[in-house]
C-alpha cells in the first residue's frame, strides 16, 4: 500500500530517514531548522574543537556543514542523492560560540544531475558561499511513498 505524502512531507520524511543514519552531522551538533524540495536550513554552533591556530572557525567544519545543508537538500525528493563536486569560498571567519546558520536552495535539477547553492551566516554577515553538484544514485529513502498530484 502506497501512502500519499505533500512535497514537504516527503522532503521532511527524506530528512528524518537521512537523519537516523547521520552520524557525522549529530556528532558536530548540527540542527535541521526546515527541510523542503530542494530547499534545507541546518545549524551549528562553532566549539571549542571547532577552531584553528589563528582562533577562528576551521573551514573544515564550515565545509562540513554547508556539505551536510546541501545533502539534505539534494535527497529531499525521495531520490538518493551524492555530491558530485563542491566548492567553496570563505568570505569572514566564524568565531568560537558563533551559531552558523547554512541554507541551500536548489539551482537547478536536470536527469541525474543537480546544482546547489549553500550560504552559510552568522546573523546577517555572511561567512561562506558553497556550490554543489550532486548525482543521483539507485534507491529512495521512502520506499512506499507516492507524490501527491
Amino acid at each position: 500500500m502506497n501512502v500519499v505524502l505533500s512535497p514537504d512531507e516527503i522532503a521532511r520524511a527524506c530528512a528524518d530517514a537521512m537523519w537516523k543514519e547521520d552520524d557525522a552531522s549529530k556528532g558536530l551538533g548540527m540542527k535541521i531548522v526546515e527541510v523542503k524540495p530542494g530547499q534545507a536550513t541546518l545549524t551549528m554552533t562553532v566549539q571549542p574543537h571547532m577552531v584553528n591556530g589563528q582562533r577562528i572557525a576551521h573551514g573544515g567544519f564550515i565545509f562540513l556543514l554547508a556539505d551536510s545543508t546541501f545533502a539534505f537538500a539534494c535527497n529531499s525528493r525521495n531520490e538518493r542523492a551524492v555530491a558530485a563536486q563542491c566548492d567553496i569560498a570563505f568570505i569572514r571567519p566564524g568565531k568560537l560560540g558563533d551559531v552558523l546558520v547554512a541554507t541551500a536552495r536548489e539551482i537547478s535539477r536536470n536527469g541525474r544531475s543537480g546544482i546547489y547553492d549553500v550560504r552559510v551566516t552568522v546573523g546577517d554577515v555572511v561567512i561562506a558561499e558553497f556550490r554543489g553538484h550532486s548525482r543521483t544514485i539507485a534507491g529512495t529513502w521512502l520506499p512506499s511513498a507516492t507524490p501527491q498530484e
